[in-house]
């Protein structure tokens, strides 16, 4: 590991450290990647998270039908790809990181638990490598660790069903949780990348304390 990038691990630590469980989901960036799964998952999947996260009012303001090929990506240890296989029963969930270790703890997780819908994937900094198109694709506090946005959430509308959505769950500029402000990314700039990459902009959601919830589709869809 270079020292830009043992750098960025300290901040990120640190910043996860103090901000809490709703900090991220996968802690990783372009630049580096995290193990130890067993250890993160006691941050991500901590009860507490729940509190600001509001998981059962993000999936319900989402409308999922019971057979929706869904993808997380940056899913980690599966906070939300879990809860999502089970409002989807019929359906298929696809929990992607790029972190080798997470997809094997979710994968095994997956078997636990039984959740026979739930499928860990293997995704790359640039492709989330779907192994079909979705009806939602997601990411919570994912958003700000994409490199070169535009290329990816244009070649990501190939994943998507027609009508198919992209939700964007990430930190507020001012809020006291999560990662430095510098690293964050206004929800304005969001709506403006997306619209760049060929989305049009459907919906906004309040209800998180913390963080802004926008939810998109490709433009002419």
């Amino acid at each position: 590991m270079n020292r830009i990038a043992a750098l960025t691990v300290f901040c990120f630590i640190s910043a996860v450290l103090m901000a809490g469980p709703s900090a991220a989901q996968s802690p990783h960036t372009m630049d580096h990647g995290f193990s130890g799964a067993e250890q993160w998952a006691k941050v991500f999947d901590d009860p507490n998270r729940d509190a600001l996260q509001k998981p059962r009012e993000v999936i319900d303001a989402l409308a999922l039908k019971p057979d929706s090929v869904i993808a997380d990506i940056g899913s980690g240890t599966g906070y939300f790809a879990v809860r999502f296989a089970h409002v989807a029963p019929k359906g298929r969930v696809y929990g992607v990181d790029v972190e080798p270790d997470m997809v094997k703890y979710l994968a095994k997780r997956a078997e636990r638990e039984g959740l026979k819908n739930l499928t860990a994937v293997m995704g790359t900094p640039g492709d989330p490598r779907l192994p079909e198109k979705a009806d939602l694709i997601i990411m919570v506090n994912v958003f700000h660790h994409v490199a070169d946005r535009g290329r990816y959430f244009r070649n990501l509308q190939k994943s998507l069903r027609p009508g198919g959505r992209v939700a964007i769950i990430d930190h507020n500029m001012d809020s006291s949780e999560g990662p430095p402000r510098s690293a964050r990314i206004a929800p304005e700039r969001v709506k403006a990348e997306l619209k760049s990459a060929g989305y049009a902009f459907v919906q906004e959601h309040g209800f998180l304390p913390t963080q802004y919830f926008l939810v998109f589709r490709p433009a002419g869809s």
